[in-house]
């Protein structure tokens, strides 16, 4: 209870007092390129189940078909303006809307779509056991994610055998320990990392 009150609070607070960068990006999103502002995409959540998660817009209209993963600083699907959107993570703000309607919480493991879920063992589905987050210590450690892919052979395969099975074993560890103080931590943390760009 004090988790979810700590997350309304703060992400209530948060979509008014950032109400002026949020719409600068939205403007920026609409100037640069053709489509909507908000990228919404089904990711699996608390107890198994579906949601839309909320997010600006950071690559064209469409790039979702020719992949799931973004490779590299530079993947020709991503807008102009979306490249600088994805590395300061301000694509990410928008789902401060899902915390809001009790989607998502502020931390927690980052929700993945359903083609990755569906390869979980059982003891790794444990990671559904708590709403996702916007940022978790898997994200803050793999902040470099992008250019990992990049080097890789096979980015779908890496991913999937390398580092999403590192970050389920960091997610359910945070699952074990979970508390508000140490989300509080991992804000703070997740802030230094992306200032550290």
């Amino acid at each position: 209870m004090l988790k979810r009150t700590f997350d309304i609070v703060t992400s209530g607070c948060g979509l008014i007092i950032l109400s002026p960068l949020l719409l600068i990006i939205a403007i920026w999103i609409k100037c640069d390129s053709n489509g909507p502002v908000f990228y919404r995409q089904v990711r699996v959540g608390r107890n198994n189940k579906d949601f839309r998660i909320y997010k600006f817009r950071s690559m064209k209209i469409g790039s979702d078909k020719a992949g799931l993963i973004t490779i590299g600083g530079r993947d020709p699907r991503v807008t102009r303006s979306g490249y600088y959107i994805r590395k300061y993570k301000l694509d990410e703000l928008a789902q401060l809307i899902n915390v809001f309607v009790n989607d998502m919480s502020l931390v927690g493991p980052r929700p993945e779509v359903r083609k990755y879920v569906d390869m979980y063992t059982s003891e790794q589905m444990h990671v559904l056991d708590v709403r996702p987050g916007i940022t978790d210590l898997a994200s803050i450690r793999y902040r470099n994610e992008n250019e990992l892919l990049e080097k890789a052979k096979d980015p779908d395969k890496y991913y999937i055998e390398v580092i999403m099975q590192d970050k389920l074993r960091i997610n359910l560890e945070y699952v074990a320990k979970h508390s508000l103080g140490y989300d509080i931590k991992l804000i703070f943390n997740t802030i230094l990392a992306i200032l550290k760009k």
